[in-house]
């Protein structure tokens, strides 16, 4: 006869708070397309999007990496609404489909049941807007999460005014809410030159875009575009330095390479510096959940499309860059890690270092094993922010490679663990725990067949316990 464990949580995982066939994550133009779709033919469809994002999290650049240029109209929740709806005209074709939008909210866990989780009543997505935080079950999962800004690091990048492309491109078009007049681009493939034209379109003057290499990496056409309008693409150069005011950046130092002579270096006034080396599918989701596309879940646009530079390229950026850039340069800007912080293994300067702590380096490291930026994030906390990583997870990487001496491409991504966006304690915590699941709480992370829960200790159920499940040690 087999003998159940009373305290496993199977059958006790309470059923999602609603169900829907389909449920898009993503009202961009593909999102939202998927969404009317799927309704047309009769499916129940939930269509959420975090935007409008709170102004807070924009001031923490989630979810990307808005770099301190966005005006005050990011703080009128009213009006943000009314620039979400203005930028996607389809979102009001999906309400007469019968969709059910919900803007203003953020999903931030996938749960499905595999080789580590077997207790789940069906798929579910963990969703939260200002005030609740709730599980919808589905039958199709469709993640139009479009794509995360790559961020590399150089000597004062952590004033306002340092900005990745995909948050320029969200405040200038979506939010209409940008403070920039005058952008130098890192970068020349296909979305620095993207991002140019469209600066150009909007009136902001592109002063030069810049790029490590010695040919223009993205499309001729594009290039021609670009070269048409004036703008200098400065082939073999890299960032030196920053100049920055009480407003953040108002120009930057280029010398070219590879000699970082200073009596070459060229200074340029502006007032942004916009990061588009490269871009990263938003799949955190997924990578959170340790899962892929399957036949229930599906990514669509950039999500699906964009892909990730090549590593190659993306480490001789960020050793150009770190040609110029002092030990006590930022790396983690929500931790204050810096570069020294972080080659030395060392907490944050808002916690002790004692002796034994502050003699490790990386090289202490390096005789166990490659390292890994999981054990990084772990020992130093960068990473851990507010941000999540989205602005030193490549960093993080990058000087990891450099340092071991071995290709980008050897060193994972640090991982992502739900929740993948920030969310109040107080909303997620507002969970109606089951009788069941409270009865065994103290047992969730132990081994049931091995421990006895405090409240059967001491009691006649204790000699039962033992009897029935073989448990020897107490909790």
């Amino acid at each position: 006869m087999t003998v159940r464990d009373v305290h496993a949580i199977d059958g006790k995982l309470p059923a999602p708070d609603a169900r829907f066939d389909v449920v898009v994550v993503g009202a961009g133009s593909a999102g939202t397309a998927a969404a009317i779709a799927a309704a047309e033919d009769g499916a129940s469809v939930l269509l959420i999007d975090e935007n409008p994002v709170p102004g807070a999290l924009i001031g923490s650049d989630v979810p990307h990496f808005y770099g301190g240029r966005m005006t005050a109209a990011v703080q009128q929740p009213a009006r943000m609404l009314e620039q979400v709806f203005a930028s996607n005209p389809a979102l009001e074709t999906a309400f007469a489909a019968g969709v059910d939008v919900r803007l203003g909210t953020c999903a931030w866990g996938l749960y499905v049941n595999g080789p580590a989780l077997r207790a789940l009543p069906g798929p579910m997505l963990g969703i939260a807007d200002a005030e609740a935080a709730t599980m919808v079950g589905f039958g199709r999962l469709v993640l139009a999460t479009g794509a995360r800004d790559l961020v590399l690091g150089f000597a004062g990048w952590n004033q306002p005014g340092v900005m990745g492309a995909q948050g320029f491109a969200a405040l200038l078009t979506r939010y209409d809410a940008l403070a920039s007049r005058r952008i130098v681009i890192l970068g020349s493939g296909a979305l620095a030159l993207e991002t140019a034209l469209l600066a150009l379109s909007r009136g902001i003057a592109v002063v030069a875009l810049v790029e490590v290499a010695d040919v223009v990496q993205g499309p001729a056409a594009l290039a021609a575009q670009v070269a048409a309008a004036g703008v200098p693409i400065l082939l073999g150069h890299t960032v030196a330095a920053t100049r920055g005011g009480i407003d953040g950046v108002e120009g930057v130092t280029l010398t070219p390479l590879p000699s970082p002579a200073q009596e070459d270096a060229l200074e340029i006034a502006c007032d942004t510096i916009v990061l588009a080396i490269g871009s990263a599918p938003a799949t955190e989701l997924l990578d959170a959940a340790g899962t892929l596309p399957s036949e229930t879940i599906h990514l669509i646009g950039d999500a699906a499309t964009v892909t990730r530079p090549d590593p190659a390229y993306l480490q001789a950026w960020a050793t150009a860059l770190g040609q110029h850039a002092p030990p006590d340069t930022i790396v983690c800007q929500c931790e204050e890690v810096t570069r020294a912080d972080l080659l030395g293994v060392q907490p944050p300067r808002y916690l002790d270092r004692p002796h034994a702590m502050a003699a490790r380096s990386l090289a202490s490291l390096l005789n166990d094993g490659p390292a890994h930026p999981d054990q990084i994030k772990r020992l130093t906390r960068a990473g851990m922010g507010a941000c999540q990583g989205r602005r030193c997870r490549d960093q993080v990487a990058c000087l990891l490679a450099q340092q071991q001496g071995v290709p980008l491409a050897t060193v994972p991504i640090a991982s992502f663990r739900a929740p993948v966006r920030p969310v109040p304690l107080g909303i997620l915590a507002d969970w109606q725990e089951s009788a069941a699941m409270t009865a065994g709480w103290d047992v969730w992370f132990g081994i049931p067949t091995q421990w006895t829960p405090y409240a059967v200790i001491g009691t006649p159920e204790e000699a039962d316990h033992v009897a029935g499940l073989g448990g020897t040690m107490h909790v």
